[in-house]
């Protein structure tokens, strides 16, 4: 169970942000809303790491020439960031919150000034009341310097900003013995330090973001070795953050614990 006036990331991925026809799900992304709003009125710090930018995006432009995946990239953050931050801060204005953004880069991550920059940026704003929205800068981060997705982000800040959990929300429970749509596939809801569970990870890469489970999986292993809980959960569940809150027996999830 996760303790009060705990420091916690969430992280929400683009298959939990997107409808099937790849656009923005304003609907679901409310409904996260109104859930970090309950959880930061109930004294716990939030960050949140958001996709979602490629499907706001999307959403907004309809290109009639060809263009590579990097530019595809580059043009659908650039437009989707603003109207992504834009809805965040006017669904998170109903409950008087602040909101700020944080564009980041890998190179942001080396020991050094950029680090320190960013790290007490981020302080400052937790210590005002307002609440991080992190993405990685997709107009300039584009092959080797790109994260592997915003799992790998979301266990970097983690461990910038010393959390306590870091809840990783996906469009399935959590970790499976199997395929989560076979009958015979059963929910591996804890996970003990030093556990392989890599004959149960499936190599591939979500629908309409970078990572995947096999992501998931080796941020939650290294972040549970530096000490940091990780639970992975169905975002796409209604009040799945307040669930593994109040009722974490009865929540559906994978835990890692620590």
């Amino acid at each position: 169970m996760i303790c009060m006036k705990h420091r916690i990331v969430v992280k929400v991925g683009s298959n939990v942000l997107t409808r099937k026809d790849g656009k923005l799900d304003v609907t679901r992304m409310s409904a996260l809303v109104d859930q970090i709003a309950w959880l930061h009125n109930n004294g716990y710090e939030v960050i949140l790491v958001s996709s979602g930018a490629v499907a706001c995006g999307r959403r907004e432009l309809k290109v009639d020439h060809d263009l590579d995946s990097v530019e595809q990239r580059q043009l659908f953050s650039a437009l989707g960031q603003v109207k992504l931050v834009g809805l965040y801060y006017d669904l998170f204005r109903e409950y008087h919150l602040h909101v700020g953004q944080i564009l980041t880069m890998k190179e942001n991550f080396e020991p050094g000034e950029q680090y320190q920059n960013q790290q007490a940026c981020m302080n400052v704003m937790l210590e005002n009341d307002v609440i991080p929205i992190v993405n990685e800068n997709d107009t300039v981060s584009v092959t080797e310097l790109m994260f592997t997705d915003n799992d790998e982000l979301s266990g970097l800040i983690a461990q910038m900003m010393n959390a306590d959990t870091v809840i990783l929300l996906s469009n399935i429970d959590g970790i499976y013995t199997g395929k989560p749509d076979e009958p015979s596939s059963q929910l591996i809801p804890r996970v003990e330090p030093g556990t392989d569970l890599s004959q149960y990870i499936q190599a591939e890469k979500s629908a309409f973001g970078r990572g995947g489970m096999h992501s998931k999986y080796t941020t939650a292993s290294k972040l549970q070795a530096s000490g940091i809980r990780v639970i992975i959960a169905n975002g796409k569940k209604d009040d799945i953050l307040v669930n593994l809150i109040n009722n974490p027996e009865e929540t559906r999830h994978t835990e890692f614990v620590i």
